[in-house]
């Protein structure tokens, strides 16, 4: 699995796919830096009037509803309804849908409208959209016990490919389930480290019709280059600023030799 995650993010850097992200504002930078340093192109087109046509011209579309707000809605529905009319890969990013039910109701209505490729959110999110009960403090996860359970199960409900962020992080199709061991203890002390992944993911969507492999290749570039950028920093300001310098030199012999994952039963 990890010489095909590494096949797609040779594609994501030969094709350089053009990533509509509608992003909350707190990380709009964070996201278009990472997007820029893996090979990929960011756009974050919020007007609601131009929300279809630039989707439609796009590769793959990020949905972040961080920050949202009406027009934000209207702007991420125009999207999602292009992205099925134009078979473009769409990630979800239900950012504090385990404590605001509003939110649940409206990342439900998304998956009706649309064709959603791949939800993406922590333990608690993952937890509220299975229906299940979630610990949480705002948009941060509590408890990172049951993801594994909850991300095959939401998978399952939603036909879509899930991935379950934590202290491990799980990917899962309702067939497949892959665990990923990698990943940096400060990227709890940044904002956006979720979103920026999210935003990562949207763009290896683009590069394979398998999202686990497109997950699972976001997911490695994304913790390796976290595990790298803490070893030469345990401070979260030049964390940050390491972090990116490392998704920029981060190679394919690099992920072969710290790639640290494990294929398990659904």
């Amino acid at each position: 699995m990890v010489e095909k995650a590494i096949k797609v993010l040779e594609r994501l850097k030969k094709e350089v796919p053009l990533v509509h992200a509608i992003t909350n504002y707190v990380v709009i930078n964070d996201n278009a830096n990472a997007l820029l340093s893996i090979g990929a192109s960011p756009a974050m087109v919020m007007s609601p009037d131009e929300a279809y046509d630039f989707t439609a011209i796009s590769n793959a579309l990020y949905v972040n509803i961080g920050t949202i707000n009406n027009e934000t809605k209207e702007t991420i529905i125009n999207s999602v309804v292009s992205a099925k009319d134009y078979k473009k890969p769409v990630v979800l990013d239900p950012v504090g849908c385990a404590a605001i039910k509003s939110r649940v109701d409206f990342v439900n209505m998304l998956l009706k409208i649309g064709d959603i490729s791949i939800i993406k959110g922590n333990g608690g999110e993952i937890k509220a959209l299975s229906g299940e009960s979630a610990n949480v403090k705002g948009v941060d996860s509590l408890d990172d016990s049951g993801n594994i359970e909850s991300c095959v199960k939401l998978a399952r409900l939603t036909n879509t490919t899930v991935v379950a962020t934590g202290k491990e992080d799980y990917i899962s199709d309702g067939r497949r389930v892959v665990k990923v061991n990698n990943g940096a203890n400060l990227f709890t002390k940044i904002t956006g480290a979720g979103c920026t992944l999210g935003a990562i993911m949207a763009a290896t969507s683009a590069c394979s019709d398998d999202k686990v492999i497109s997950s699972l290749a976001a997911l490695l570039v994304m913790n390796i280059a976290g595990e790298l950028a803490e070893k030469e920093s345990n401070l979260p300001g030049t964390f940050r600023t390491k972090f990116i310098d490392n998704l920029y030199i981060l190679n394919s012999d690099m992920i072969r030799k710290y790639a640290d994952i494990e294929v398990l039963e659904a």
